[in-house]
């Protein structure tokens, strides 16, 4: 498997991430019931980005490197999605890109929303690529303010009144590293516009 090029800077990208969760699971403490299993989060389609993808990718040549039979499982799961979500996939079909144009992209709210992740193990009901996941994936559970208003996980914040919860939000990528990192892999030639799992996951 030929991985996208990943910027160098994603590392930064993922660490600033990934301390921005400690510090909303500090200051939402039992409020947040993300644990190893649940996989609310991991059952329905999302887009991601081509920066998202080129990690997931990533993570899977690392991971054939130290358990080929467990990368060989995350690819046939994702190849076997891909057959599957082809026929309504609203974008094109040989890339994985999605189309961004308002009919698809309201095709794409009700799309495949009972399919799970390619990289779930079913099994265990963890992540098998959990180090090399989408920035979707990092900041599911803690609030996350949105063009929609502030966003948490259905099973999470029970009892919690609107202000304890605007108390917990979680500030995802502050400084826009994201984009500055996908200009800097469309100007290498890596394709633009955002994917699913599934397309990224199943060369």
């Amino acid at each position: 498997m030929r991985a996208m090029h990943l910027p160098p800077g994603d590392q930064k990208l993922v660490q600033i991430v990934d301390a921005a969760l400690a510090d909303a699971g500090r200051r939402s403490g039992s409020w947040l019931v993300c644990r190893p299993g649940c996989t609310q989060c991991c059952i329905g389609v999302f887009a991601i980005t081509q920066l998202d993808a080129a990690r997931l990718q990533h993570g899977l040549v690392e991971l054939e490197e130290h358990d080929p039979q467990r990368a060989a499982s995350v690819r046939a799961r994702a190849q076997d999605a891909v057959v599957r979500l082809s026929p309504e996939f609203p974008g094109d079909r040989t890339t994985g890109i999605l189309s961004e144009d308002e009919a698809a992209e309201h095709r794409f709210e009700d799309f495949a929303n009972d399919e799970p992740c390619p990289a779930l193990d079913p099994a265990t009901g963890t992540c098998d690529l959990y180090a090399s996941r989408p920035l979707t994936c990092r900041a599911f559970g803690p609030p996350v303010r949105s063009e929609v208003g502030l966003g948490v996980c259905e099973l999470c914040f029970h009892g919690a009144s609107d202000e304890e919860i605007a108390a917990c939000e979680m500030e995802v990528d502050p400084d826009d590293l994201e984009s500055k990192l996908l200009e800097e892999m469309e100007s290498q030639g890596n394709f633009s516009g955002r994917t699913i799992v599934a397309f990224a996951l199943a060369e």
